[in-house]
Parts: C-alpha cells; sequence; structure tokens
C-alpha cells in the first residue's frame, strides 16, 4: 500500500519572502540582458589565451587563469543580482563563430568561475553539461532533463544555486527559454491561498532517476519551498515527483497538495508571472535556482542541415550563499542525498 505524506505546515505561519527579488514580467523589462562590448569582448579573449597558456583542461581553469580587468566587477554585481535582486541574467554578444566549440566553451566556462565554483550535475560527475537531444524519452525513468530533446519540459529548479545555459547552437525552430519568478507566485499564494501555500512546504518524493547510492533508497524527500530566515528557496521538477510514484515505498502527494503543484504550474505559465527568451549563439543566461524557475518550449533539429539545439550547462555555488545560510538539502554533499556530489570532476559525455 502506498504512503501518503503527512501535512503540518500552519498556513497561519506562512508570511511573503524576499520581495526585492519579486518580479513580474512588466516589472523585468529588458534590464535583465548585459550586452558585452568591444572591450568585454577583447577582455575575454586576452583572458581566453592566458588560461590556454597554462590549462589543458577547461576544468582547470580558474578565476585566477581567466583574468578579466573590468568585467570582473561586472560579474560580481551580476551575482548579487542573482542572488538579491532579478535572479535571471542573459550576458549577450560574444561571437561564437569566431571560436570552435572548444575554445567557446572555455571561455563559457571561465566567465562561470567569475560566478561561483562548479558543482557535479549527475552521478558520472559531469561539470559541463550538455543539454541537447541525446534520445532519451520524457518516460524515460533513467533520463534527466537535460537529455531529452525536442519536446516542452516544465518549469522545474536544477540542483544548485545558480544554473547557466550557454547558446552553441539554438537549433532550427522553436526552444524558447521561459523564466518565471517563484519569489511572487509564492508570495501571492500566501496571500490568496495560504492553505495550498503550506501544502507545497511539505516534503515531496523526487525519483533519483536510478542516480542513487548504491543500496541507497531511489527516491529522496524535499519540500517545494523551505525557509531560512528571511530568504526562500525552491525545489521543483515535477516529472520527478510523478516518477517517484512507480516506487511502492515512495510517500505519494495528496490530492491536496496536487492541487497546490496544479496551481503553481498554472502560476508559472501565466504570463504576467515570466518571460520568455530565445537564446542567441553566445548568449550566456544565469538564473538562481531558489528564485527562479525555468522552462524550455518544443523545438526541432535539422539534423542533415547542422542545425542541432546544443547549450552548455554549469551549475554553480556562491560564496553569497553560504551554507550556514540555506537548509541543509541545499548544501553541497547534502543536496537531496546526492552521494555524487562528492565525485571526482568529469566535463561531459559530448565533446566540448
Amino acid at each position: 500500500m502506498s504512503a501518503t505524506d503527512v501535512r503540518t505546515v500552519d498556513p497561519e505561519g506562512l508570511v511573503p519572502l524576499e520581495a526585492p527579488c519579486a518580479w513580474r514580467r512588466d516589472d523585468l523589462g529588458q534590464g535583465y540582458v548585459h550586452q558585452l562590448t568591444e572591450a568585454h569582448l577583447d577582455e575575454l579573449d586576452a583572458a581566453l589565451q592566458s588560461a590556454e597558456t597554462c590549462c589543458d583542461d577547461v576544468l582547470d581553469i580558474t578565476r585566477e587563469d581567466f583574468p578579466l580587468p573590468t568585467l570582473a566587477a561586472e560579474l560580481t554585481d551580476i551575482t548579487r543580482d542573482l542572488i538579491d535582486g532579478r535572479g535571471v541574467v542573459v550576458i549577450r554578444g560574444l561571437p561564437v563563430e569566431r571560436y570552435d566549440k572548444r575554445r567557446a566553451s572555455m571561455i563559457y566556462w571561465g566567465v562561470g568561475m567569475h560566478l561561483g565554483r562548479p558543482w557535479p550535475q549527475n552521478a558520472k560527475g559531469h561539470l559541463l553539461g550538455d543539454v541537447t537531444d541525446q534520445g532519451r524519452a520524457l518516460n524515460d525513468p533513467h533520463g534527466r532533463g537535460n537529455e531529452i530533446g525536442v519536446v516542452a519540459f516544465p518549469f522545474h529548479s536544477d540542483g544548485s544555486d545558480l544554473v547557466g545555459l550557454f547558446c552553441l547552437d539554438p537549433g532550427a525552430s522553436g526552444g524558447a527559454s521561459r523564466v518565471a519568478n517563484a519569489v511572487a507566485i509564492h508570495n501571492e499564494l500566501i496571500r490568496t491561498a495560504p492553505d495550498l501555500a503550506a501544502e507545497l512546504y511539505a516534503s515531496f518524493a523526487y525519483d533519483f532517476r536510478g542516480e542513487q547510492a548504491p543500496g541507497g533508497k531511489p527516491w529522496y524527500t524535499m519540500p517545494i519551498f523551505s525557509r531560512r530566515g528571511d530568504r526562500l528557496f525552491v525545489r521543483y521538477i515535477r516529472p520527478y515527483i510523478e516518477a517517484a510514484r512507480r516506487h511502492p515505498d515512495a510517500p505519494h502527494p495528496s490530492d491536496k497538495a496536487r492541487v497546490a503543484m496544479d496551481r503553481l504550474d498554472a502560476m508559472c505559465r501565466d504570463e504576467s508571472f515570466h518571460v520568455s527568451m530565445m537564446l542567441q549563439p553566445g548568449d550566456m543566461q544565469f538564473v538562481n535556482n531558489y528564485h527562479v524557475l525555468h522552462a524550455r518550449d518544443a523545438y526541432e533539429d535539422r539534423r542533415a542541415e547542422g542545425q542541432i539545439r546544443h547549450l552548455k550547462r554549469l551549475w554553480l555555488e556562491t560564496d553569497l550563499l553560504p551554507d550556514a545560510e540555506k537548509p541543509e538539502p541545499f548544501r553541497l554533499n547534502q543536496t537531496a542525498g546526492n552521494w555524487w556530489s562528492r565525485k571526482g570532476r568529469t566535463k561531459s559525455e559530448l565533446d566540448v
């Protein structure tokens, strides 16, 4: 007999959080786009050449190996805005046509090292992941979101402080990136449906996608909404919650919890709570995983013409959110019980 999770959060005790980080689409405008200048491009090219003189492996490149005399300060400001402000930025203007994929990915990695430290993204220890059609189906119990191509993927968060996507090829058509402000959604739920907000503060079972520790349970539990001090932390991947139902011993969401998730999904889809953007070749999108949920529209590849959607992905930890300020499940080496967060470093299964 399957278990049903017990809800113990008091709706009366919930309050809106981090109002300066809450935005609606009309508030955001285009202020999240950071346009690179010619001076920035010269710095990035010089930093690439500097890194190539000392590092054979992209994963060996540190912030110090990738010096950015003026852009570094702007990236520090961007990191602050990701944590304490809008939670989303698109760094635009890198001419990827000047570089092969390996060198372009080195620039992306170097920029990322100015924003934080890399986290492993899966049990293989991949630090520089690939978001492209790898032939995995949406209902594949071992498939992960970055491996599933063509079809739309719903609003969700990843497993680190920040997630970055670097567009190498947008594909033939479609594939718009959508980002929804979970802080604004959380606060609106507190005001209008506190009973549903309370449901999202209780634990949900997530499928490990076959990446659990040897001998460990194939599922783990985390709330969708968590509070630490005055900060909000969000963890939400509904396909993984639904997939956990295949495990007989995993707790199943109650009917009211499912209503709460349905409301969360509907609010994410509401155009007033999200923005949609088409990532251009060279765009670097970074979002705060705890404040922003991201989604992808369906897209089309034309492999015969070489139009294959391909993004590189980074998961990053930032010093602006030390472990003491996070709920325990959000800390590196503790995240959702992911034993692989302590594993060695690996690029990815694809060429960089």
